[in-house]
Formats: C-alpha cells, sequence, structure tokens
C-alpha cells in the first residue's frame, strides 16, 4: 500500500469524510484489520479563507507547495487535496515535488465518463466556478462540457459554502435553494451536476437532485485508495 498525503483542513467537516471512506475503502477492499497508510496535514482554515476572498493565490500556492514537500519528505507517495478549490494550484504543486498529485478532477472525469455524460453543471465556491481551472482541464483533457450557475446563484452557493457548511450547519431552507438551481442547470441541458465543494455532499444527495450528482469527496478518496493499492 502506497502512503497517501493528505492536505486537509479546507475544511475539516470534509477532512473528516476524506479520512472516514479512504479507511471504510481499505478495509473493505483488504479486510481484517486493515486501515489506510496516510499523512495528514490539516490547516486552520480562516486564514486560508481569507487569502482566498483576498485573491493572494500566489501566497496560497506557496503555501500549498511548501506542504506538499513536507509531506513527501514525510513519506508520502502521493498527494491528495481534500479540497476542489485548491486545484487551483495542483499543476504547480506537482512541478515542485517528485511525487504525484492525485487530481481530483481527472477522479471525477472518469466517473462521468462511466455514465456516458457529456454536459454537466457544476456547485462550488465561486472560486471553482468561476476560475477556468476545473472547467477548462474537464473540457480539455476528457471533452466534458460544463454549465455554471448564473451570477446570483453563484453568490448563494458560495455564501452557504462559507457561512453554513464549513461550520457543518446544515438548513433545510439552503438545501432548497440548491435544489432548485439544480432544477436550472437541468433547464439548461445539464445531464449531471458536480458537487464541486467537498462540504456540498454534506448538503446534497442523489435524492435531492433530478440529474446525476457526483459527490466529489467520494470519488476522489474512493479512487485514491485505488491509486494506493495498485
Amino acid at each position: 500500500m502506497k502512503t497517501i498525503g493528505l492536505i486537509g483542513g479546507m475544511s475539516w467537516e470534509s477532512s473528516i469524510e476524506y479520512y472516514r471512506i479512504i479507511n471504510e475503502e481499505v478495509q473493505k477492499k483488504l479486510g481484517k484489520s486493515h486501515s489506510c497508510s496516510c499523512i495528514m496535514y490539516s490547516f486552520d482554515f480562516e486564514p486560508i479563507k481569507e487569502l482566498q476572498h483576498q485573491n493572494k493565490w500566489k501566497e496560497l500556492t506557496d503555501i500549498m507547495i511548501k506542504t506538499s514537500q513536507n509531506l513527501e519528505n514525510a513519506g508520502a507517495d502521493f498527494i491528495v487535496i481534500c479540497t476542489n478549490t485548491m486545484h487551483i494550484m495542483a499543476e504547480d504543486i506537482e512541478k515542485n515535488i517528485s511525487i504525484p498529485v492525485f487530481h481530483l478532477v481527472d477522479a471525477v472525469a472518469d466517473r462521468i465518463q462511466n455514465k456516458k455524460i457529456k454536459k454537466v453543471g457544476l456547485l462550488g465556491t465561486k472560486f471553482t466556478m468561476e476560475q477556468d481551472f476545473y472547467r477548462k482541464r474537464l473540457k480539455k483533457i476528457h471533452n466534458i462540457d460544463v454549465i455554471i450557475p448564473n451570477d446570483e446563484e453563484r453568490n448563494i452557493i458560495h455564501s452557504i459554502i462559507y457561512n453554513e457548511l464549513i461550520k457543518g450547519i446544515i438548513k433545510k431552507e439552503s438545501r432548497n435553494k440548491y435544489k432548485k438551481i439544480i432544477k436550472n442547470l437541468k433547464k439548461k441541458g445539464a445531464q449531471g451536476v458536480i458537487l464541486g465543494c467537498t462540504e456540498i455532499p454534506l448538503l446534497i444527495k442523489q435524492k435531492d437532485s433530478p440529474i446525476t450528482v457526483f459527490d466529489t469527496s467520494t470519488i476522489h478518496a474512493v479512487k485514491a485508495v485505488g491509486f494506493a493499492l495498485k
């Protein structure tokens, strides 16, 4: 089993899910008393959140590179970034370490292609929805078209993530807002919807959507185990 280097704490609510899913998957595959071999660095999210909203991506990239180097030096065989948004700097990280970054978007794209879906909606932070690192990779490498919500809907999604979900606050009214946005994406032609923030699956499940839901944290975590056990 390869040792997974986990970069978590963004937020810890979803990092718990990564740790749980990865260990359950290892136990399922190997049986007995097996669990994952991993090293996790967990950030204090408040300074990270502030830098994100100040658009200080260069500073954040430097922090993420240093953290990945520390995990490599500690014995990690590959890196798993336990958040969608911070894949903004995934390619820069990989250029500065000698171990691979197991990219979340590629893992999700593989699942989308298995479902024979060509067009998906994308929910996430405004950074994930509005910057092109996510949509460009899906289109350029995997030939998957992406639809994002309108400006008002993006603000709603972003606000619920940062003011509720990262704090573990789950509200029925917020779920209903997300459900309405997903229905609108379906009207625009989306055949599935990517829950492109690792906290969103805490709020939205398949039963809440009329189209196929892609839970990024579960998909990423499960496929990371497959990579670790190759």
